[in-house]
């Protein structure tokens, strides 16, 4: 019997996602891992946090990992070439401030190897409806050691906020609050549109352009829609979208993943059930050019 050879597998683009992960639900990489491997990207997950859930729930069990073993997966993953061949770096929840100079450091050291490496930074810091919950030190981690090394932060309108010092009330703010925060390109989330209460916009502003992506706000709260859009944003950049074209694809599947949630508090986003669907709408370029707004 003569064995054939399989075929060349194809060297798919990489992702390294630095964020939590939960036993249960979908926020950090439990959110975002699956979409992108399924939208044709390798993921190295690196965690953060090990948790059952998120906070939520009347209860919740797990940790925070400690920024040395954080830093010592990080280390583990380039001593394997990962920094060398990844197309992006995604960080989102630390939990704490002393995690912050582990990805910093293992960023500057990718960089040097790989100068093309994109890093995406999500400031995981609160929410308009529930306050800060990170403290002032992470705040301050975020804010000195993270955002000023990204080439793209993806903050909701509340973290931006606080990052900026400048009032988000508008897309037109976004574009602003960019320029004060001296030059990263910005994916904010939960923007108001002014006159249209019913409306949501997630906003890209660079030094070239401001676009609002709009869609409906849904009578929905899940947790995770900001790590399930900043990973979908992610997978488009590694295989080489635009940032608004990533950014339009991915605020078009997070918007059918929220159509297909259930409105009890804190419901979880059923995103292995509605995946294809997510996927059919994030490629629908029609559909996600219908909500663009150039400014």
């Amino acid at each position: 019997m003569t064995l054939i050879p399989p075929e060349p597998l194809p060297d798919l683009p990489l992702v390294i996602s630095v964020q939590s992960q939960v036993a249960f639900g979908h926020v950090g990489n439990s959110a975002a891992a699956f979409p992108m491997r399924a939208s044709g990207v390798e993921v190295v997950e690196v965690p953060t946090a090990l948790l059952s859930n998120h906070p939520h729930y009347p209860t919740m069990h797990g940790t925070l990992l400690d920024p040395e073993l954080v830093g010592g997966l990080l280390t583990g993953i380039a001593e394997r070439g990962v920094a060398a061949r990844a197309s992006v770096l995604l960080s989102g929840f630390l939990g704490r401030a002393g995690t912050a100079p582990a990805p910093a450091a293992f960023l500057v050291r990718a960089k040097a190897e790989n100068p093309g490496l994109l890093y995406l930074c999500d400031p995981v810091m609160g929410d308009a409806d529930l306050g800060h919950f990170a403290d002032a030190e992470l705040r301050r981690a975020f804010a000195e050691k993270l955002v000023p090394l990204a080439d793209v932060i993806l903050p909701n309108a509340f973290e931006l906020e606080n990052l900026s010092g400048i009032a988000i009330a508008g897309p037109d703010d976004v574009a602003r609050a960019r320029e004060a925060l001296g030059g990263p390109a910005v994916v904010a989330t939960s923007v108001p549109v002014p006159g249209r209460p019913g409306l949501l916009a997630t906003v890209v502003a660079t030094g070239e352009t401001c676009r609002s992506f709009e869609v409906p706000r849904l009578p929905v709260r899940p947790a995770g829609t900001g790590d399930l859009l900043a990973g979908l944003t992610a997978a488009r950049l590694a295989q080489g979208l635009a940032l608004p074209d990533a950014v339009a694809r991915a605020v078009a599947g997070v918007a059918q993943a929220l159509r297909r949630t259930a409105s009890t508090p804190w419901a979880e986003m059923p995103i292995a059930a509605v995946i294809d669907s997510i996927l059919a709408a994030e490629w629908n370029g029609a559909a996600a050019e219908a909500l663009t707004k150039s400014r």
